[in-house]
């Protein structure tokens, strides 16, 4: 897509997280900086520090774990290029204590998802891996997944496997889909 058009439908997708009830009731969102054409969330974080709610952003662990961190992340930080460009919050060691249950919704970038939840990322299974740890936990339902994409990256199946991690929903410029297993 060009790039004024991927502009348009970032914003899209914002207002419509923005204006999400479940949105509206969380207190700390997962966020991500966009690589390339991903949708751009940064209108949606401007929105979330307005309303006081407690913003992350992902970090890269140490190369052989292949998973993330999350660490606050405020209008004052400062930000570094990781190893693949994008940018991470200056942070020490001690912010990456921060337990994914403790997260109440993690927006995720991705590539292709289903009607069912399923999703393709950009391949390096990062999220999928930072993920995995609490996929057998009971009552495993924070934090709320939610696909962050273009209509048009819609596709009619996905195949997935034992270890891949569906949504809860998917954002699009066209609205918030939830998944029928997930509301």
């Amino acid at each position: 897509m060009p790039a004024e058009q991927c502009h348009t439908y970032s914003q899209l997708v914002c207002e419509h997280l923005a204006s999400s009830w479940q949105i509206m009731r969380a207190s700390r969102i997962a966020c991500y900086f966009p690589a390339g054409n991903e949708v751009d969330l940064f209108p949606f974080i401007e929105f979330a520090w307005r309303a006081n709610k407690e913003v992350y952003l992902p970090v890269l662990g140490l190369r052989y774990t292949g998973q993330l961190w999350f660490v606050p992340y405020r209008p004052e930080d400062k930000l570094y290029l990781n190893r693949f460009g994008i940018p991470e919050p200056v942070h020490d060691r001690r912010h990456r204590r921060t337990s994914l249950r403790n997260l109440d919704i993690m927006l995720l970038p991705l590539v292709a998802f289903d009607e069912c939840g399923n999703r393709i990322g950009m391949g390096g299974g990062f999220y999928d891996r930072t993920l995995a740890n609490l996929q057998h936990s009971d009552g495993w339902q924070r934090p709320k997944r939610i696909g962050v994409a273009y209509q048009l990256q819609q596709t009619h199946k996905i195949p997935s496997e034992k270890w891949d991690i569906p949504l809860h929903a998917v954002a699009t410029e066209q609205g918030i889909t939830w998944f029928e297993e997930s509301r």
